[in-house]
């Protein structure tokens, strides 16, 4: 038997009560944003019968996602990050803002203070034997097409094993192996040594999992490579890429591909690209040039202060 009460004035009023908004103290905006959120539970749990033991289910998938530290794994795995970023392109729509390198998720992976470099950097350390070397460039241009001189491009990817330096395991990687911020040369370009990344998936048994699990999902990702990229009276810009012919490239659990984020990967193998490089063989090689967007009224719109780290 089906029983609702979730339009009775009395349930009405608690939501006001809980949320704060019968009280003069606290925060405007978080009881808005707490009322929203609790009617809208409340509802769910009167229209599709959530019963007491699949509630408390729920709860104890909470904590074991908190005590996991996967908050920000699961949320771009339930498409909010992604679902984020199609609002701001909306809103930059409305505004008459063209982003001509879209704009994708962050990830939870970064780590603040990554050592600087000028023009060019060596991102690995040389340790990983299965890496396949990776020559990657291109040039930041700004909201008027010109070069944009002194930008910062922030990059960072995994091993080949899919392990990130500071969440690695093992404690194989040295910190901020695969880790760098490189200030853009006299042309506005960048460019760096690495290994190819490869692709790999949300940690075995974990509460990450056994969501994915319960819904028919799986919890992989394609191999790709994370950017933050600024410039003096530019949007900071959070954006990836991922490597062509990935098999999981347009079936990524965290809906993080996009169209024109995924640039070709030249093998090169000619004596004259492997000595231009300062290589000794053959080598994977991408150009991928960056367009950033004008401040709107002299601030950044979409810069999130919340997701800032330090180095663990």
């Amino acid at each position: 038997m089906s029983v609702k009460i979730f339009e009775r004035p009395d349930i009405q009023d608690f939501l006001k009560v809980l949320s704060g908004l019968d009280k003069d103290g606290g925060n405007p905006r978080v009881k808005l944003i707490v009322h929203r959120i609790m009617s809208d539970l409340f509802k769910a749990i009167d229209d599709l019968d959530i019963t007491p033991d699949e509630y408390w289910t729920g709860i104890a998938w909470l904590n074991e996602i908190g005590a996991a530290g996967q908050a920000g794994l699961i949320s771009p795995g339930l498409g909010l990050d992604h679902f984020l970023d199609e609002r701001l392109d909306a809103i930059d729509e409305a505004l008459g803002i063209n982003n001509p390198t879209p704009r994708t998720i962050e990830g939870p992976l970064y780590v603040a203070g990554a050592p600087v470099s000028h023009g060019f950097a060596r991102l690995d350390d040389g340790t990983d034997a299965n890496g396949h070397t990776l020559i990657m460039h291109g040039t930041v241009y700004g909201a008027d097409g010109n070069p944009q001189p002194g930008a910062t491009v922030e990059v960072w990817h995994c091993d080949t094993r899919g392990f990130y330096s500071h969440f690695d395991p093992t404690g194989k990687q040295a910190p901020f192996n695969m880790r760098r911020t490189i200030v853009a040369d006299e042309k506005g370009c960048y460019k760096f040594q690495s290994i190819v990344p490869h692709g790999y998936g949300v940690p075995p048994g974990s509460p990450t999992e056994q969501l994915l699990d319960a819904l028919g999902r799986h919890g992989q990702r394609p191999a790709h490579i994370h950017f933050f990229i600024s410039a003096d009276g530019h949007r900071k810009l959070t954006t990836q890429i991922n490597i062509e012919g990935d098999p999981l490239v347009n079936d990524d659990f965290a809906y993080a591909t996009r169209d024109g984020l995924v640039p070709a990967v030249i093998e090169r193998s000619d004596e004259a690209s492997i000595k231009t490089n300062g290589l000794t063989g053959p080598f994977a090689e991408i150009e991928f040039d960056i367009y950033l967007t004008a401040l709107v009224d002299g601030a950044d719109n979409q810069i999130n202060e919340q997701r800032k780290r330090a180095a663990a």
